[in-house]
């Protein structure tokens, strides 16, 4: 909701409405006066509307609710102009999500000063066996690996936290940086799949 913009006129003044007798009234038009500074940012609101459901139109502080409702992941600080254009790619993103096409153009979108996104994927797939009633042959759990042009810690923990709303739950991900001096981040999941892998060998040894 919109609140009192000082001076803003109303274009349907109640005092001009009621009949002339209380036109004439000093006392009445004095005190309508004041219910028309209260209502004109409502009416002013509901006449352009549609404007505050544009990205590009709407004031800043309502860009943030209208990617709230299309269920963006939070983006952390951008700037308006970064923002406004994200908010309104957000269909065509959404469309994409889970996939590494729209993971890499969301990165893009978000590290703007740090464009430079690898996003490669490997792991996953279908195994079988040709022999019936054989232990199931498991596959290699699908890996996402994100690389960016910062070395700054903070800057990949953001990242990794976004790359973690935007694939699907079965995928491990870590986000490396290109920069070589930031180190890198390995999700949980990975964490954990190659504690797995360290075991598996142990057995086998």
């Amino acid at each position: 909701m919109r609140a009192s913009v000082p001076g803003l006129p109303s274009p349907h003044p109640i005092g001009a409405l009621l009949p002339a007798v209380y036109q004439e009234d000093d006392f009445v038009q004095r005190f309508t006066a004041g219910l028309d500074e209260v209502l004109a940012p409502v009416i002013a609101t509901l006449d352009c509307l549609e404007a505050y459901l544009d990205p590009r139109l709407a004031p800043q502080d309502f860009v943030a609710w209208l990617a709230g409702w299309t269920g963006l992941p939070s983006c952390g600080a951008l700037a308006p102009d970064r923002r406004r254009a994200l908010t309104r790619r957000a269909p065509e993103l959404l469309r994409t999500r889970g996939t590494v096409a729209g993971l890499r153009e969301l990165l893009t979108h978000v590290l703007v000063d740090d464009a430079d996104v690898t996003v490669e994927e490997t792991g996953g797939g279908v195994t079988y066996s040709s022999v019936p009633g054989s232990a199931p042959v498991q596959a290699a759990r699908p890996v996402l690996t994100v690389r960016v042009s910062t070395g700054d810690p903070a800057r990949i923990a953001a990242v990794d936290a976004l790359v973690q709303s935007f694939t699907p739950v079965h995928v491990a991900h870590r986000v490396e940086s290109l920069t070589g001096g930031g180190g890198g981040r390995a999700s949980q999941d990975e964490r954990e799949g190659m504690g797995d892998d360290r075991r598996a060998e142990g057995d086998e040894r």
